[in-house]
């Protein structure tokens, strides 16, 4: 068992076997619907239905952070077991989600339980940017990395990680109140085809005018990757499973590598962006390999 345990959170949208072949532990954040439930975001099955019922609503659900309760249950059998912790979160202009876990740590180390252990990372990304961020924590970790190298190592490939997607409309980030730096595009452009990045926030990277040319920028993005070298990739989708297909069969020819993971993203990102996103992203295969 590797000294250092690796724990992220559900909005990596990392496809089980990939987590269990890693050794990963997620913590599940929440979708609010209103006063009626709260449903943790691990436990929404239904992808179809949810995005479904999220098209015709007429209030858009809200979303949560994991409780300060549900970060100590995940770390306090990993420090029973005398390891460090690495844990890699959602981005904090995003949510709250760091700031829970680093009161679960302070308070595992008030309680003498060794908080002292836990190292959280805030990620300044979401989905596939932190998903490999995981994945470079977990692959240092099984090679015998202590927690700081580990943490060092996942500090470096953040800052070689880009990620783009694109999505049908300004929309539900708009309504989500979401929208951030893309807010000068919403108005008369909400018909045109944002395409966007995570650096802390969703920041506009470059509109286009159909879907079509959508997917041509995320494979021009991909060569770009490609000729910088940064040939660990990923694609994501939501509710697009031809067009991701398609994506990463081109990827596939142009990174000339099988993807780190293909996914669908979920409820959490899902409720801010809409449906129908599509995103493409790397890092350097180096470290991952």
């Amino acid at each position: 068992m590797p000294g250092v345990a690796v724990v992220s959170d559900t909005t990596a949208y990392l496809p089980p076997s990939v987590v269990q072949a890693n050794g990963i532990s997620l913590v599940s954040l929440y979708v609010n619907h209103g006063t009626e439930r709260t449903d943790r975001e691990v436990d929404i099955t239904d992808l179809a239905g949810f995005f479904d019922e999220l098209r015709s609503a007429d209030q858009l659900p809200t979303t949560s952070q994991p409780s300060v309760g549900d970060f100590q249950a995940a770390y306090e059998p990993l420090l029973a077991s005398g390891r460090e912790v690495v844990s890699i979160h959602i981005s904090a202009g995003l949510s709250g989600t760091c700031e829970s876990a680093r009161q679960a740590a302070e308070a595992l180390q008030r309680q003498g339980k060794g908080g002292e252990r836990v190292r959280v990372v805030d990620s300044a990304t979401t989905a596939g940017g932190l998903g490999l961020l995981a994945l470079v924590a977990a692959r240092r970790a099984a090679a015998g990395d202590d927690g700081e190298a580990v943490e060092q190592t996942v500090r470096a490939a953040r800052r070689e990680l880009k990620i783009w997607f694109a999505i049908d409309t300004l929309e539900f980030l708009k309504r989500s109140g979401r929208v951030g730096a893309a807010s000068a595009w919403v108005g008369s452009t909400l018909k045109v085809k944002p395409i966007l990045t995570v650096e802390s926030e969703m920041v506009p990277v470059e509109r286009v005018r159909t879907s079509s040319r959508a997917y041509e920028r995320m494979v021009d993005y991909a060569r770009q990757r490609h000729d910088s070298g940064a040939d660990g990739w990923v694609v994501q989708h939501i509710q697009a499973p031809d067009q991701a297909e398609r994506l990463a069969e081109e990827c596939t020819a142009i990174f000339g590598r099988d993807p780190m993971f293909v996914s669908e993203l979920g409820p959490v990102i899902g409720v801010h962006t809409g449906p129908g996103l599509l995103g493409v992203g790397s890092i350097p295969a180096a470290l991952l390999d």
